[in-house]
This record gives C-alpha cells, sequence and structure tokens, in this order.
C-alpha cells in the first residue's frame, strides 16, 4: 500500500496568486509558513520555519483565491508532487515540489473583520434528494435547516470551556 497526504497549519506569506490555464482551468498558487519549536538540551529552546508552496485548482482554487489572504491561518490536506522543467537560461534540468491542495480549512478570522460567510436563518437548504419515496410530498421548510457555525475568536483560549482538572494529566491515569 502506497500513500501521499500531507497536512499543514501554518500561516499565508502572501496573499494567493490566481490565474486560468489557456485551457480554461482555475488555479491558485498559496506560498505559506509552517514553524516548529524544541529544546534543545544544549542552547534551549529552538525554532525552524519551512515554507511551502501548494496549488488548488478548480473551486478549492476559486475558495483559496476568495478567502485566504496574507497572515491568514490556514489548514492544507493534500499531496506531494514534483514537477520538472529545463531551465532556458542555464539549460540545466530543475525541480520544484509542490503540495496539491485536496482541501482546506481556514482558521479562526482576526477580531473586528467581517464574516466570510454569512447565512440568514432559513437560507439554507440541507442537501437531502429523493431520500422519501415519490409519494410522500414534503415542504421545503421541512428540509430547510438554521445552521449554527461557531466563530472562534483567535484570542480565545484553546481549552475555553473544559475544566482545570480535565486538563491535567495525572500520573495514576498513565499507562505505564
Amino acid at each position: 500500500m502506497n500513500l501521499n497526504k500531507v497536512i499543514l497549519i501554518g500561516r499565508l506569506t502572501q496573499d494567493p496568486e490566481a490565474r486560468t490555464t489557456p485551457s480554461g482551468q482555475n488555479v491558485t498558487t498559496v506560498n505559506m509558513a509552517t514553524n516548529r519549536v524544541w529544546t534543545d538540551a544544549t542552547s534551549g529552546r529552538k525554532e525552524a520555519t519551512e515554507f511551502h508552496r501548494v496549488v488548488a485548482w478548480g473551486k478549492l482554487g476559486d475558495i483559496a483565491s476568495k478567502y485566504l489572504t496574507k497572515g491568514g491561518l490556514v489548514m492544507i490536506e493534500g499531496r506531494l508532487q514534483t514537477r520538472s522543467w529545463d531551465d532556458k537560461e542555464t539549460g540545466k534540468k530543475r525541480y520544484m515540489t509542490e503540495i496539491i491542495a485536496e482541501n482546506l480549512q481556514m482558521g479562526p478570522r482576526a477580531a473586528g473583520t467581517a464574516p466570510v460567510a454569512s447565512f440568514e436563518p432559513g437560507s439554507y437548504r440541507h442537501p437531502i434528494e429523493n431520500t422519501n419515496s415519490s409519494s410522500v410530498k414534503q415542504s421545503p421548510a421541512e428540509h430547510t435547516v438554521e445552521p449554527e457555525i461557531p466563530i472562534i475568536d483567535e484570542n480565545e483560549p484553546l481549552n475555553a470551556g473544559v475544566e482545570e482538572d480535565e486538563i491535567a494529566i495525572k500520573e495514576k491515569d498513565l499507562p505505564f
């Protein structure tokens, strides 16, 4: 079995770049950075930053170009792909490894900014199609769902609403 899966959580280093291929397909390029922090036994805290190029095609690319902005937090799921070409200036073969996005999730928005999308109560229609027999007719109101979209403030602690004794790890609870 083979697996080519990448999951990144990081911040955009610049606004997304959207373009259209000669065949008419939409593609968006996103550049992002991820940080890694660890403690070194000799010098203490260390930090390293990696930079990634992400390519999103079609509808996913449209969403990325419309809603993502420089500095925004995003989670990208995708796969690695390496492409090659001949450099016209040097005549050497060049390579670039990119992440081809298959899914993305936007992080919390900054306080005071407009919401990414707004939903009017009753305007969202749940995607129920042909689940009932054709002889039973239901009104459209029975399929209407009012979504509850939680808005997470970027300053809200990750453990909000969780009791401290639920967070603390007790030695007796360790399996070893």
